[in-house]
């Protein structure tokens, strides 16, 4: 657009919809239900690995423009060997819910701010069957999503302080490469301030005395504390309600869910029949 660009999948998820044929459903509010807690439940019944699977290939291609679903869909994706029909149920849902936000997309205004953020997140022990934790991260330029990511830690957890600083040392990672690839276009970042809803996280980056009582988190951790000193980052603390990067680490009620999608840069795209102008929405 003149001054935009509008990035959506309608039409892919259209096609998606009608290919597993669900284009007639009830769409819910949410793409899952906070009450949900997915396990092994080997009381259920079977269902086809084939199916399932390529719906959950189909849904990972849409998260390419749909941060809000990537949560939900990386959650089902652990399921894959042992399927059961609560299962299925949970990822026909998430289809239900994006035929009724079809027209969402992720907004790029032109002319925003190089100023680079990281939000960071971590959902202690919500996985019901092994009990680790899920980071969520996303990173904007300006007012721009540029990179975002759920991903379920390999380490069981015993605090959550230790959760979320495990989760903060994958993000100074992020945060050093998008440093590194700016200078590529004569862009250098001083400092990138990472946003954490967790007091613990801050304090154990900047107090080394701290860490006599943290032997147990692994070495390659604390490189996190290094880079706060030498100032390529910087650990600040946002409020919990305000951390965008809890839309990736675990289900939301349909208020936080909402203004969280909001504040990811999510809109939709409504043509006018009238004028080919284009009004957002959120």
């Amino acid at each position: 657009m003149e001054d935009e660009i509008f990035f959506n999948q309608s039409k892919y998820t259209k096609e998606m919809l009608k290919k597993f044929i669900l284009e007639d459903s009830k769409p819910p509010k949410t793409p899952m239900s906070t009450e949900i807690k997915l396990n092994k439940d080997d009381e259920a019944d079977s269902v086809d690995s084939t199916k399932y699977r390529g719906m959950i290939g189909s849904l990972l291609y849409l998260t390419a423009s749909r941060p809000g679903i990537m949560f939900s869909v990386c959650l089902c994706t652990r399921f894959k060997e042992n399927l059961k029909t609560t299962h299925l149920e949970a990822v026909k849902r998430i289809f239900r819910y994006i035929k009724g936000t079809t027209h969402l997309g992720l907004w790029y205004p032109k002319g925003t701010g190089i100023e680079t953020i990281v939000y960071a997140d971590s959902n202690h022990a919500g996985d019901y069957v092994d009990r680790k934790s899920t980071s969520g991260v996303c990173t904007f330029m300006g007012c721009c999503l540029t990179s975002w990511f759920a991903k379920k830690q390999t380490a069981l957890a015993i605090s959550m302080t230790e959760t979320e600083y495990v989760s903060a040392g994958k993000v100074c990672q992020q945060a050093l490469w998008m440093q590194q690839a700016l200078i590529d276009y004569d862009i250098r970042l001083e400092d990138v301030p990472i946003m954490f809803d967790n007091k613990g996280v801050i304090e154990l980056s900047r107090n080394p005395v701290q860490h006599s009582r943290t032997k147990h988190i692994e070495i390659l951790h604390h490189f996190l504390r290094d880079n706060v000193q030498k100032g390529n980052i910087s650990i600040d603390k946002v409020a919990s309600e305000d951390n965008i990067a809890d839309i990736l680490t675990k289900p939301l009620k349909r208020e936080v869910f909402n203004y969280l999608r909001l504040r990811l840069g999510m809109m939709e795209l409504v043509m006018d029949s009238d004028s080919p102008s284009s009004q957002k929405q959120s």
